[in-house]
């Protein structure tokens, strides 16, 4: 018999355990499980209970724009894929350096070979009297996050103090959630560490145009609570004070090195560590992220953070290359709409010093467009960008401030951008397809061209979520995901898909908008609690996202069956007034198709005089607008109009601008005034998944502007042409042509069917040019001109809906209104 030969056994494996489950630590994990992906025994200990999820993406959460859901980075699955076990909800309270073992709170303990050390930051707290009411809370994670939600739903005043980067994102989005919000910040301009002066003042003048209230160069003196021990206003230093429900403390960070000082590792300005990113104190201790202090710097921004993570992934894998050298870092605000970008030495010869006099500043401003670019030049070289309104070229700035690229040959052109540049400018072709495979599309995770087309290619990816799994380009910030589908149409071609990923309408279900909407009308629900049962919701009472919507699809799926819940609506629905952002009230009476007459402008004016309201605005759509009404005048005002309410609060029909046409105008062919006046009379009363207008043009010179409406209606010789899916917000959609009729009764017909099938299968929030780009136009047409019958069972379903519907101002009752909240405080 031969002899057996003994199995070689496995080397036994190193234990590594990660304290801190957030991005820049799970992004060292990733790194090193690419690298040596058998040679630890990982253990992760996390203080939230969640994942690791995308933290700079809370701002698109509390704006709406996400869920929770879709932020996670590294489902549970992923630690179970990899063999790594993680203690969720386990603050780790003591490191004992001479054993190698970390100790979480509960006792929970775990040896370690290599610790590596990922805590952040934290927040910081401003030391003021009331600090710790109910109310006040910082913004640095899932948690805070919903308290802010759940805030907006009940509450109504907001105040931020921090005018940086986070204060003005956390503004934003309680503003979206319909709360009144004022930002105070020290500095006498807005991110005075982004941005230089003149774009400061761009930026607070464009979110002051949105709503949001600014108080600059105003310190805090104290929080003032109510009688049970919630935050009710906010004083400062000249004694004046403002009201707050909500106070958000974004006034900075610093990094989290408790843990670490506790167990000796030397700290100044976070955890010391050297370019291996290892703690000068201990070498088998890493540390990253924004606990970090490399060469005196914390980094806060999430680049530097992955830069971090793949060059201590080396040295953790024991390959011994790579050496972290600090980061060059560029700021974007995640404000939609808002387009702003610094990077480098911005500030230039402001910036004072010794060298101040070698700057030179190559500026163009232009603040009616909203545009203002700032260059910084030092030793023919790029040392520092700020743009705001237009920042197409930042990446391309970035790049050559990063490469230190000599520009004395593109100096006179360097201020308009690549295209303009003869060497790389490649005008008018697709960007992506003109780039180098070296050039870096996404800044955040150091991804190239090159890389992302290959992985396309050998991977055979098709869709923009497939591209951030396998490359994470797109999947922090999200700034370059046009650049990214670029990539994949130009490598994919015609295999590339943008269809995306179902979305969950809030952490309370799994299920989609659609999925939610087909269970209501399948199983004939129509209350909220009977939703809650039926489709297991996490939360027995929803929550400020889903509540709204579940609201909507109830009644629009059974009128009059399933009642409304003021309680579940946006907080300017259930005042039934637009709130401004002073404090006071909108009223805005319906006036049929814009036209109106002696004895409703004699009541307007008596009410403004009245009741002393400060400003009469005409508004884009042909009404007249009250502003400045206090709370407590609403219902006198309203009565003593008259009038019917314009729902200019409401996801509902706002208006029906109309022009003069035929009646008076000699150019006009179709009465347009009627017309409108028809079409708002009978819709008037329509709830939607978001606000719909309407407009109605006499004749193709079209002057009421019906080619951007969600419905608009152009008079011509032979009948009306039909447009829908327009709409003029922050990007302007141009309607599509849907047909031409002959009547006016075809044109409510038409007009009411399209509507109907929009208020049944569009979700939530939902404009109609996104309903439309979503199922597509021939579908429509398939639903409404194709199918006669089928046009004529959605008008009438639209009719039934409709009659009877009251107007909340003049039928308290029936609306549901709760008068109490109209009393003065």
């Amino acid at each position: 018999m031969p002899e057996t030969m003994e199995e070689t056994p496995k080397p036994q494996r190193q234990r590594l355990v990660l304290v801190g489950n957030g991005m820049a630590g799970v992004r060292t994990l990733e790194e090193l499980l690419k690298i040596a992906p058998e040679l630890y025994d990982i253990t992760v200990f996390g203080a939230e209970p969640h994942p690791n999820y995308n933290r700079i993406l809370l701002s698109p959460v509390l704006a709406g724009e996400q869920t929770l859901e879709e932020i996670i980075l590294n489902p549970l699955s992923w630690y179970e894929e990899n063999g790594i076990t993680l203690h969720l909800g386990k603050q780790v309270a003591k490191i004992d350096r001479v054993r190698r073992q970390v100790v979480a709170e509960d006792g929970t303990t775990a040896d370690y070979d290599r610790l590596l050390i990922a805590t952040g930051s934290n927040p910081f707290i401003l030391p003021v009297p009331g600090k710790e009411l109910d109310g006040v809370i910082a913004y640095r994670d899932i948690a805070d996050t919903q308290e802010m939600i759940d805030a907006a739903a009940k509450y109504q005043h907001a105040v931020v103090i921090g005018g940086g980067l986070l204060g003005l994102e956390a503004a934003n989005g309680l503003m979206l959630r319909g709360m009144q919000v004022t930002v105070v910040h020290l500095g006498d301009w807005l991110m005075e560490r982004q941005l230089d002066d003149q774009a400061g003042e761009l930026l607070r003048k464009s979110l002051q145009a949105r709503g949001l209230k600014f108080r600059l160069a105003t310190q805090t003196e104290a929080l003032i609570g109510d009688k049970d021990g919630r935050v009710m206003a906010v004083r400062f230093k000249d004694g004046s004070e403002i009201p707050a429900d909500l106070v958000v403390m974004a006034a900075g960070i610093r990094p989290n090195t408790t843990l670490a000082e506790s167990a000796g590792l030397h700290c100044k300005r976070g955890i010391v560590v050297t370019d291996t990113l290892q703690t000068v104190t201990d070498p088998r201790i890493y540390a990253v992220g924004e606990c970090a202090a490399h060469r005196g710097i914390a980094y806060g921004l999430v680049a530097p953070l992955f830069e971090q993570g793949k060059v201590c992934a080396t040295h953790l894998a024991e390959f011994g290359i790579g050496r972290y050298q600090g980061s060059q870092t560029s700021t974007k605000l995640k404000v939609t709409g808002i387009d702003l970008f610094s990077a480098g030495d911005f500030m230039g010869a402001a910036s004072g010093g010794p060298d101040a006099d070698k700057f030179e500043e190559i500026v163009m401003s232009d603040p009616f467009a909203g545009v203002y670019k700032k260059l910084v030049i030092k030793n023919d070289q790029l040392v520092g960008a700020c743009l705001y309104g237009d920042t197409v070229d930042g990446s391309w700035y970035f790049k050559l401030l990063r490469d230190g690229r000599k520009i004395a040959d593109i100096r006179d052109k360097l201020m308009f951008g690549e295209s303009n540049i003869g060497d790389g400018g490649h005008q008018g072709q697709n960007k992506a397809a003109a780039m180098a495979d070296s050039d870096e599309v996404c800044g955040c995770n150091g991804v190239t061209k090159g890389s992302i087309c290959k992985a396309i290619k050998e991977k055979g990816l098709f869709t923009l979520d497939e591209v951030r799994k396998h490359t994470k380009a797109s999947a922090s910030c999200g700034s370059c995901t046009g650049l990214v589908e670029q990539l994949l149409m130009f490598t994919a071609g015609g295999d590339y898909s943008a269809a995306p990923k179902k979305k969950a309408i809030c952490g309370c279900t799994e299920m989609s908008h659609q999925e939610v909407r087909d269970a209501i009308v399948d199983r004939h629900l129509t209350a909220l609690d009977q939703v809650y049962t039926a489709l297991d919701w996490k939360s027995p009472n929803g929550c400020a996202t889903c509540r709204p919507a579940l609201n909507y699809y109830l009644i629009s799926s059974w009128p009059k069956e399933a009642q409304d819940d003021p309680q579940s609506r946006a907080i300017n629905e259930r005042s039934h007034a637009n709130i401004q952002k002073d404090g006071s009230y909108s009223v805005i009476p319906r006036m049929w198709g814009g036209e109106t007459n002696s004895s409703e402008l004699r009541r307007i004016a008596d009410v403004v005089d009245k009741y002393q309201i400060p400003t009469v605005k005409v508004t884009g759509g042909q009404r007249i607008d009250l502003l400045g009404v206090k709370k407590e005048d609403l219902v006198n005002v309203w009565k003593d109009i008259g009038m019917p309410s314009g729902h200019a609060y409401a996801k509902a029909l706002r208006t029906v601008k109309t022009c003069v046409g035929s009646e008076w105008c000699r150019m006009g062919t179709q009465d347009s005034t009627q017309m409108g006046k028809d079409l708002e009379r009978a819709l008037w009363r329509m709830y939607a998944p978001h606000k719909v207008k309407l407009a109605v043009s006499g004749c193709p010179r079209n002057c009421a502007e019906s080619g951007i409406k969600d419905v608009g209606v152009i008079g011509v010789d032979s009948g009306w042409e039909l447009y829908v899916g327009g709409n003029g917000g922050i990007k302007t959609e141009v309607a599509h042509f849907f047909c031409k009729v002959k009547t006016p009764q075809e044109v409510l017909e038409y007009s009411g069917a399209f509507l109907q099938l929009y208020r049944k299968e569009g979700w939530y929030l939902e404009r109609t040019c996104h309903y439309i780009s979503r199922v597509g136009l021939d579908y429509v047409k398939k639903k409404i001109l194709d199918d006669h019958e089928g046009r004529q069972a959605l008008w009438a379903e639209l009719q039934y809906a409709l009659d009877g519907e009251p107007d909340p101002w003049f039928d308290f009752d029936k609306a549901k209104v709760d008068l109490r909240q109209f009393e003065a405080l």
